[in-house]
């Protein structure tokens, strides 16, 4: 029996029971939080019909401007350290940065962290550039569906990105994709992603859900339902016991979290942790955390631990960061 007749089966309830009780067993009691590192705005292929940077490429006549300065990115590394959150990946448009400058970036966050970062910088053939300073490469595959990620995701091919994670397993790399529901996707396709899971034996899957951005082709839809996402992860989990999922909502969503860590969740992103820390909105975060029954490593409320202005963790303090951290902090003590 395929996976899509177990779920026309059960119902979502027996489902979710199931999932979190597989979650249970094979993963510890901890839920992350996972901050998205992005390091540019800008992106040379710039085709993706539900992604932002699709706008921002015909806005942006210099792709040197939307390229974040380095010392705000440590900055944010060293703060998400603090507060006790995951970098998720590190993340740019194609073209925005060099190998050798994305492996220099890296470097300086492995000396804050102690720990290799993802990357999710688009299909790169340079893998073997990088060292210890990676731990795993995320292809952004967004749908399986072969026919929907050509008209989705033109300039991605699905081939292009599978043999970019063969080559990562054979560097030794462990390998994630990113799956965003409500692309226009049916529920077979969970039957594409599942064999897809198998045949690149993929070891952490980050799901979105559709944040419809106005200026694209999804711009008047509306983000799947809170049952039909719960549905897919819990599909998953049980499909792939030991497969590290990590699930992201939004600000207008926080009312998934709970519902998600049961469906198999072990992390949580898409929020904008500056935005929101020590509000209203961290803490109903924290609390759909604890209605789950499992432990939040990190903060959204403690602001004993947001620490000095100064910089702790980098070796070769440059006063520079001092700005950045001072600006994400700016009214928060």
């Amino acid at each position: 029996m395929n996976c899509i007749n177990k779920i026309k089966n059960n119902k979502v309830l027996d489902l979710v029971i199931k999932a979190n009780e597989i979650t249970k067993k094979n993963h510890s009691n901890i839920i992350t939080l996972e901050r998205a590192l992005l390091i540019s705005w800008w992106c040379e292929k710039g085709d993706c019909s539900f992604c932002y940077m699709a706008a921002e490429k015909k806005r942006i006549n210099n792709p040197e401007k939307a390229r974040r300065n380095v010392n705000g990115i440590l900055a944010e590394v060293e703060l998400c350290t603090r507060l006790g959150w995951n970098i998720e990946f590190l993340s740019a448009g194609y073209s925005s940065f060099s190998t050798e400058e994305i492996k220099n970036i890296s470097k300086k966050i492995y000396e804050i962290t102690k720990k290799g970062t993802w990357l999710n910088v688009g299909i790169s053939k340079d893998l073997k550039e990088y060292g210890k300073e990676i731990i795993g490469i995320t292809g952004s595959v967004e749908v399986v569906n072969p026919e929907l990620h050509k008209r989705i995701c033109p300039s991605k091919p699905l081939e292009d990105i599978s043999n970019m994670l063969t080559d990562a397993k054979d560097l030794g790399f462990k390998k994630a994709i990113t799956i965003i529901l409500g692309l226009g996707e049916t529920l077979e396709d969970i039957n594409y992603l599942t064999k897809y899971i198998k045949k690149y034996d993929i070891d952490r899957i980050i799901f979105y859900s559709l944040n419809p951005h106005k200026e694209t082709e999804f711009g008047e839809s509306s983000p799947p339902s809170s049952i039909y996402y719960s549905w897919v992860v819990s599909t998953i989990r049980i499909n792939f016991p030991k497969i590290e999922i990590i699930c992201g909502t939004w600000i207008d969503n926080l009312a998934n979290i709970g519902i998600l860590i049961l469906s198999g969740a072990n992390g949580i992103t898409k929020f904008p942790l500056f935005k929101i820390f020590g509000t209203k909105y961290g803490k109903r975060t924290e609390e759909e955390i604890k209605w789950t029954g499992r432990e939040l490593k990190g903060t959204f409320t403690d602001k004993n631990r947001l620490g000095s202005l100064k910089s702790q963790y980098n070796p070769n303090y440059d006063k520079h960061i001092e700005k950045y951290i001072k600006e994400s902090l700016k009214n928060k003590y």
